[in-house]
């Protein structure tokens, strides 16, 4: 990790820190916008042709069969199908308190105005399986569709031939029947533009690789395409430490986002330089034993500590930063929680590991990324309905908004809308 500073850097440097590393190029952005277009053109066999150039596809379908749900569920460890069900049960708890409630209201005499939460009826969840299976994802994606009660929900993700056990079993917790085996960028354009016989989604949900992002960002301003949810890129997490901190739990949690991805992006800012040494040995020790240590090597090479006088100088940056995660890992951490403005989900105190988030204390980790976190949260239940707002007036009352929508229709050279409002009064 590169050590910076804080009083010695320069606003130009600060920026540079803050700034993301852009990963859409013209030659991705080429290619993918040409899958796109095919899939949308030919559909299902454009996006099989996809599959097996690139994923190795050699299913006999691209839908998982009732047959491979069941036998999903036989093959699945006990412990692993129990810690599933625990997660599910977490999430669910969280997530079922976001439902939204409408509301009416006169706003006049005569003037009723209310609004009602309604589900999106179909939409699209992609599950990523690039370096490994995420039946967490499947979780965090399908159990707020379900609690919003969209009619049809259709997973996909990348495979050669089956779908991973502990995927299929979160994805029937979640009560999901239709799942593809198609992922990438041909997943996406399917999804978004369907064919003869596959019917389009109205929203796709779902984190993945460029291809993928760059996918999701193509599909949503076509006006053939759909929505999405976001466009998310490389994990990242900050840490914000002081002396109180141990060094250990702070090395592990860097860890647990650097071994995400090579682009990942893990940044520790502290108050302390002893904290940092001894977070450095840590990793060096750590990364002997970890599975995925050429990975999360390679994400370290891109990130930074930075040394500040105080907390408050360290939230201050990262409030500027907007992490997609950001644990607070300091002495009375809960008086500093006030002063979180702009992050996608914060962890706070010693004992509230990032990894908690991400699989089954309840929050989501579907979250913001790219500093996206200054306007935006993370997936919820109210991002899978839509609110839709009615009116009912009565004589009486239009009679009483007349004067307002006459004169601001007018003022506007709008008079057929004025129009419309005096001929019911004539």
């Amino acid at each position: 990790m590169k050590e910076f500073i804080f009083k010695n850097l320069s606003d130009a440097m600060k920026k540079e820190l803050i700034k993301r590393n852009a990963v859409k190029t013209d030659k991705l952005y080429s290619k993918v916008k040409n899958i796109c277009t095919t899939v949308k053109k030919n559909g299902i066999n454009a996006a099989i042709r996809y599959a097996v150039k690139y994923d190795s596809f050699s299913a006999n379908s691209i839908l998982v069969s009732k047959k491979e749900f069941i036998e999903a569920e036989k093959q699945i460890p006990l412990q692993l199908k129990e810690a599933i069900k625990s997660a599910y049960k977490n999430i669910y708890k969280f997530h079922e308190k976001q439902l939204p409630h409408g509301y009416g209201v006169e706003t006049t005499k005569g003037v009723f105005c209310e609004k009602r939460f309604m589900p999106i009826e179909n939409v699209g969840l992609y599950i990523p399986a690039g370096t490994a299976p995420l039946p967490s994802t499947m979780l965090m994606l399908g159990i707020p569709a379900q609690i919003a009660g969209c009619k049809r929900v259709v997973a996909a993700s990348p495979v050669q031939n089956k779908i991973n056990s502990a995927i299929l079993y979160a994805a029937k917790l979640c009560g999901i029947t239709e799942f593809l085996k198609i992922g990438g960028a041909q997943g996406i354009a399917l999804m978004a533009y369907g064919c003869s016989n596959f019917r389009k989604v109205d929203k796709i949900f779902g984190p993945g690789n460029q291809f993928v992002t760059t996918a999701k960002s193509l599909i949503s301003i076509d006006p053939d395409g759909c929505s999405i949810d976001m466009l998310a890129g490389p994990s990242e997490l900050v840490i914000i430490a002081d002396d109180y901190a141990n060094p250990h739990f702070v090395a592990a949690d860097l860890l647990s986002q650097a071994e995400h991805g090579k682009d990942s992006l893990v940044i520790l800012l502290t108050t302390s330089k002893e904290l940092y040494k001894k977070v450095v040995l840590s990793i060096q020790k750590q990364l002997v034993v970890l599975p995925r240590k050429k990975i999360a090597k390679a994400a370290l090479k891109n990130s930074f500590c930075i040394l500040f006088s105080n907390i408050d100088q360290a939230i201050k940056f990262s409030n500027d930063f907007a992490p997609e995660h950001l644990i607070i890992n300091v002495k009375n951490p809960r008086k500093y929680k006030d002063k979180i403005i702009n992050a996608g989900s914060v962890f706070i105190g010693q004992f509230t590991p990032e990894s908690a988030g991400d699989y089954a204390s309840g929050t989501n980790h579907s979250l913001p990324t790219y500093g996206f976190a200054r306007s935006t949260g993370g997936v919820s239940v109210e991002m899978f309905m839509k609110g839709v707002t009615f009116q009912s007036i009565t004589l009486m009352g239009l009679k009483r908004l007349s004067k307002s929508i006459v004169t601001l229709a007018e003022a506007e050279s709008l008079n057929a809308h004025a129009e419309a409002v005096k001929v019911r009064l004539k």
